[in-house]
């Protein structure tokens, strides 16, 4: 442990596929992430898991507990829209009153805290991050927002946007304890979140300079919609011309090439909803250019994003701040294969107010006035070879990319009887851990601890987790093997009732139709990560074993259950089919040549439920 107490920071990247950083096998450039974990006490972690949304996992990163106990069962966007999850414990859609806040914790024990970016953890001024801890704070407050001040002039603003757009459109922050009005014309959200950033940082007054600090950077990128600076995004041109499954086995080629999945995995096929496989060469040219260019966009998203934590690393380099600080990188979910933030507004058109206010133009998209998505496809090329992506409780929605630098001197990486040598500097782990196990981890390297079930005469939730500093220290001498979750660490899963338990190798997971059988799964993720293999008939004692751990959990924890148990909501009525307006992941270029949109087109395009 270092003399002086570490710093902290703690960056997350929203909706980053597994693979999409190029230490994790992609094509896309991304220098200072690499450098990060090529680092010669840094860590890769390829077993790391979160919930498969942003604001659950957020909760839990901030808390060290279960995103049901914490306020955020669901997305608030969802719960607002189920009668079964409304009003339910755990499910208020902002940080409740249940758990403390690793913030409040830090400062309480004398560390300058700070944060700028997306918070998606309570809108009302008495959820901002000010109230939770942080000294100085930018926020991003809703789930998702345009990435430049664009914003669409309504003609009749009261009640044109929807319920989607309402928070969709506008990016509506609060910095401290105030609103913010109109952005500068010149704000893109990463560029805008690391300037504020290390403008906190520098505006530390001399006492607090004497204080270690925890910055907390959560970027809104490269969630959609997708837009970057063209420059960035041109880098890109003609790398996506072939298609997603093209991209699909050259990103499963390089993971096999640099140790982190074995050669023989067997990857779990594209999940087709309509039964029609794809032949990418017969779809018309202009969707395959306008499906290309939304993903070179996309890549140059994440290039923008890794060039501003490279700002923020070297301003730490310069300021002599960085060797003892604690650097972690990671995403909050799976790669977004839809918009599952849009199903309150079912019933509305979300294509009709793109096709209105937004240029979707071919040379237009990934610009401020556009809005587009990349679809399932390019997603699952993200998340192979596990299976879906956001919001599933597959592992492709819940696995997703770490970085980990520890503070010089707490653990300096001299071999590697954790993981496997990649023929660099750093290291890989295939060690299992989890979002929860971060406040633990900080709170020891920080020298405080976590009060257990009591903080300012409430009670709380305990900490789920399991502090990484031992195993990390290992990592420094040939001692044997260090666990962070033995064989019998039980973690459950549960998002827009999509479930999943894990325990050890084993793991059961529910998928709802149509992605997936309606039903209870019983894999082998050490032999299976691409969940391909059901084994719930050969191995009924097993299966009944997971099945009564999940009940155990899910009245733990809150769980009001998966598609098809509870009544009343949205997924209630297992013969109800939800439409999701942004599945058909060509959906929105259909409108670029902005015909005249008429309630008959929109049906002739997006059928109605049957």
């Amino acid at each position: 442990m270092p003399e002086k107490r570490p710093n902290f920071l703690v960056i997350v990247a929203d909706d980053l596929g597994f693979s999409d950083c190029g230490c994790f096998g992609s094509e896309i450039l991304t220098p200072n992430i690499d450098k990060l974990a090529a680092e010669s006490n840094a860590i890769r972690f390829t077993n790391y898991h979160v919930a498969a949304a942003c604001s659950p996992t957020r909760s839990m990163l901030m808390t060290g507990t279960d995103h049901h106990i914490a306020g955020l069962g669901q997305l608030h966007e969802f719960t607002r829209a189920s009668p079964a999850h409304r009003g339910q414990p755990g499910h208020e859609g902002y940080l409740n009153q249940r758990v403390v806040a690793l913030p409040e914790l830090l400062s309480e024990g004398g560390y300058f805290t700070a944060m700028s970016g997306k918070w998606h953890l309570g809108l009302r001024p008495e959820h901002h991050p000010i109230n939770r801890g942080f000294k100085k704070s930018f926020a991003l407050l809703p789930g998702c927002a345009n990435h430049y001040a664009y914003e669409p002039e309504y003609q009749d603003p009261e009640s044109e946007p929807g319920k989607f757009f309402e928070t969709a459109t506008r990016a509506l922050h609060a910095e401290d304890d105030h609103f913010m009005g109109k952005l500068p014309e010149d704000f893109y959200s990463s560029d805008a979140y690391a300037d504020r950033l290390m403008a906190y940082l520098d505006g530390r007054d001399q006492e607090e300079k004497d204080q270690p600090f925890f910055a907390y950077l959560p970027f809104s990128a490269p969630h959609w919609p997708l837009q970057a600076p063209k420059e960035v995004c041109d880098k890109y041109r003609g790398f996506y011309d072939e298609g997603p499954e093209a991209l699909r086995q050259r990103r499963l080629a390089r993971l096999k090439e640099i140790g982190m999945i074995d050669r023989d995995v067997q990857p779990h096929p594209v999940v087709i909803v309509d039964g029609k496989p794809e032949n990418w060469s017969e779809l018309p040219e202009h969707v395959r250019e306008s499906s290309s260019r939304a993903m070179e966009v996309y890549a140059g998203m994440v290039d923008r994003l890794d060039w501003n934590i490279g700002r923020v690393i070297d301003h730490l380099k310069a300021t002599g701040e960085y060797d003892n600080t604690f650097v972690l990188f990671m995403s909050d979910n799976g790669a977004e294969g839809a918009s599952y933030e849009a199903m309150p507004i079912v019933g509305n058109s979300i294509m009709e107010h793109v096709h209105k206010y937004y240029d979707n133009s071919l040379e237009n998209i990934g610009r401020g006035n556009s809005f587009v998505w990349y679809g399932c496809r390019w997603a699952q090329a993200a998340t192979a070879p596990s299976r879906l992506y956001k919001m599933h409780s597959t592992e492709g929605g819940c696995r997703v990319p770490l970085v980990v630098k520890p503070p010089v001197g707490a653990a300096s990486i001299r071999s590697c009887p954790n993981g496997f040598a990649n023929g660099h500097s750093g290291i890989m782990s295939d060690e299992f851990c989890t979002v929860m196990d971060v406040v633990p981890t900080i709170l020891e390297y920080a020298q405080l601890k976590h009060p257990g079930t009591q903080y300012k005469g409430r009670e709380i939730a305990p900490i789920k987790g399991r502090s990484w500093v031992k195993f990390l220290s290992a990592l420094t001498s040939d001692a044997a093997k260090a666990e962070l979750h033995g064989a019998n660490y039980v973690m459950g899963f549960e998002i827009a009732g999509s479930g999943a338990l894990r325990r050890g190798d084993w793991k059961i997971t529910f998928v709802p139709a149509p992605k997936g059988p309606q039903k209870w799964e019983l894999f082998n993720i050490r032999h299976d990560p691409g969940e391909t293999k059901d084994l719930a008939e050969q191995d009924p004692v097993r299966m009944k074993e997971m099945l009564q751990l999940w009940d155990e959990y899910k009245a733990e924890v809150g769980v009001v259950g998966v598609a098809g148990e509870f009544e009343d909501s949205v997924q209630g009525d297992p013969k109800t089919t939800v439409v999701d307006e942004f599945e058909d992941p060509y959906c929105w270029i259909k409108y670029i040549g902005r015909p005249q949109i008429t309630p008959e087109r929109l049906r002739a395009v997006i059928p109605p439920v049957q």
